[in-house]
Order: structure tokens, then C-alpha cells, then sequence
């Protein structure tokens, strides 16, 4: 096994000054400093069909983390979001929120999920009325939000707006805004794809409060959390039904499903040899290079991804204690 894949942020078990948590999601690792500050360290660790894969991504967790950072910046007039600074290719630090327990999913075509469940024969996602004659990877007549619940473990839930309100999960009031945020936040993902020659089919988003206002947390548009489309050749390929050319972590998923895995009781982990990692390695570099139009930079390759990330954690802390004393 080469050197890069070897030398890869499968997991880290940090301890930093002022550290009052660790979590460790399917993705990322999320330490909490003096109650008021995440670190959120993105790994290169990949899942799907809510199972961690074997085998770490090389260059994964960058990926994800520099695409989510710019277009955070990219929305910040939309809705304040969490983040504050990113220290390290892997690494995002923001604010800490309290998080709604839901994920705000949007729509705009068929596809996914959505489609499954209309190819099954409903009419009806998390409340919301599907027309009849659809084709998958259709438009929408216009896009649809589609919430689902947060596990802690398993699969996430459909859930509708009603049942959010009624069960008094979210507030109707907070919910309203979500729903608004959510729509605008869509709207400018669309927009700044179609800059790249691209289709923002589906997205996530979420959001949690701080000081009682709303922020935009986590990821966003990134190729973990949303679907693209390429535009161009979307209509030919839809009048002929062929498959539509994506841009999203559904590859990952078909070469699973290809090879007999899709989270089931029984089934078994297909082997990720060193060319099927570096596969999905390239895969990665071409979503962030096609989705921002920006370079990939890769780090130096002599250094080791753990101690790097470790280090310029530290150093930003200690050059802004004195501001997180003040804060804290």
C-alpha cells in the first residue's frame, strides 16, 4: 500500500486546553472547548448506508471540509453560520449551538431516495404531494422540503412538517424559519452551480440556535450532503431515460450495491483494495475541483496528516486563548 493512502485522519483522540468534549461521528470528530467552541476535525474516514466503510479516503475529509468552508462564506448573507476559522485543510472551528434534532432535506428532482419511495408507489414524502407521471431524476414543479430525523444510530426517519410541530420538536415559529432559510440556502446552491455547468438535485442542511437565533451548522453543498447533476446533456439523457452523469458520493454507493452491500442485516463489507481507494481518492479531487472551480492543493506528503492536524489545532488555540477566556 502506497505511502498516501497509508498516511491518512482515520480517527483522532485529542486533548486540547479548555476541552470539555469529544464526539466522534461516522465523518468527523467534534471536540468541544470551554462549552462555547467546536472543533471539527473532518476525517478521512467514509461512510454509507449509514455504515463507516473499512478503508479511510485519502484526501477525503480536505475535501469535504474546504468545500463546506467555502460555501459557508459563500451563504454567510443568507444566515449566520457557525463557522469562525479554519486552521488546518481538515479542520473547522466555530460556534458551538444548541442543534435542532432534525435535518432539513431539499428537493428538486427525483432522484435518490425520493425516488425510491415514489417508484414504490407513494404519493405522499413527509407530507408533501408527489404528481403523477414522474420520471426518476425529473424536476419537481418546484422544490420540496423533505425533513428527516437525526439518529444517534441507524437510518435517519422521514418526518413531516405536521409531526415536527405537533410532536413539538421545533417550534412552529423557529420551524417557519427554517423552512425560509432552507429555500434561500437551495436557491443560491442552484445559482452557484449552474456557474460550474452543474444541477443541485438535493441537499441537507443544519441548523441549530445560539443566543435564541438561528445558525446555519455543519456542512454544506458538499458531496457528502448533496446530489449534483451535470447540466449539460441532462435533457438528452432524461428524453432518452438513460442514466444522468452525477457529481455526488452515489458512486460509492453503486460500487457497494454492485458488489452486494446496502447495510443489511447479513450482508457483508465488499474488500476496498488500494485501487478502489484511490479510485474514490480521485473521485473526491474531481467533485471539489468541478464543484468550486478552485485547485486542489494536496499537503506536503512527508508529513504526517495526524500530527499536522494536531498541531495547527494548538496553535490556534494558544493564539487565541486569550480571546476565549474572555468569551467563555
Amino acid at each position: 500500500m502506497s505511502r498516501q493512502t497509508m498516511n491518512t485522519l482515520k480517527k483522532t483522540s485529542f486533548l486540547f486546553p479548555g476541552q470539555t468534549a469529544l464526539y466522534h461521528g461516522k465523518v468527523r470528530d467534534v471536540y468541544t472547548i470551554h462549552d462555547e467552541l467546536l472543533i471539527m476535525v473532518a476525517s478521512d474516514r467514509i461512510s454509507a448506508f449509514d455504515v463507516i466503510l473499512p478503508e479511510a479516503i485519502p484526501f477525503k475529509g480536505q475535501v469535504l471540509n474546504q468545500v463546506a468552508a467555502k460555501f459557508l462564506d459563500a451563504t454567510a448573507d443568507i444566515v449566520p453560520n457557525w463557522i469562525i476559522a479554519v486552521p488546518d485543510p481538515n479542520v473547522s472551528v466555530g460556534f458551538k449551538c444548541k442543534p435542532f434534532p432534525i435535518e432539513m432535506v431539499i428537493r428538486g428532482y427525483l432522484a435518490g431516495h425520493a425516488w425510491r419511495e415514489y417508484r414504490a408507489g407513494k404519493r405522499q414524502l413527509c407530507g408533501v404531494p408527489l404528481p403523477d407521471g414522474l420520471k426518476e431524476n425529473d424536476p419537481l414543479p418546484r422544490p420540496i422540503i423533505t425533513p428527516t430525523t437525526k439518529a444517534a444510530t441507524g437510518h435517519d426517519q422521514d418526518i413531516s412538517r405536521e409531526e415536527i410541530i405537533g410532536k413539538g420538536i421545533v417550534n412552529a415559529s423557529h420551524y417557519a424559519k427554517l423552512e425560509e432559510y432552507t429555500h434561500a440556502l437551495f436557491k443560491r446552491g442552484t445559482e452557484l452551480a449552474a456557474q460550474r455547468g452543474l444541477i443541485l438535485v438535493d441537499t441537507k442542511y443544519e441548523f441549530g440556535l445560539r443566543n435564541n437565533q438561528v445558525y446555519l451548522m455543519d456542512e454544506i453543498h458538499t458531496p457528502d450532503s448533496s446530489r449534483y447533476f451535470y447540466a449539460e446533456g441532462y435533457h438528452e439523457r432524461q428524453e432518452r431515460g438513460e442514466t444522468q452523469k452525477q457529481l455526488s458520493k452515489e458512486f460509492v454507493r453503486q460500487w457497494l450495491i454492485e458488489n452486494g452491500f446496502q447495510g443489511l442485516e447479513g450482508q457483508k463489507i465488499p474488500k476496498m483494495t488500494p485501487d478502489v481507494v484511490q479510485a474514490i481518492s480521485a473521485r473526491y479531487i474531481e467533485l471539489f475541483e468541478r464543484v468550486t472551480g478552485d485547485e486542489f492543493i494536496k499537503p506536503a506528503g512527508d508529513v504526517d496528516v495526524t500530527e499536522r492536524v494536531q498541531e495547527n489545532i494548538r496553535r490556534f488555540l494558544k493564539e487565541n486563548s486569550m480571546e476565549m477566556e474572555n468569551s467563555a
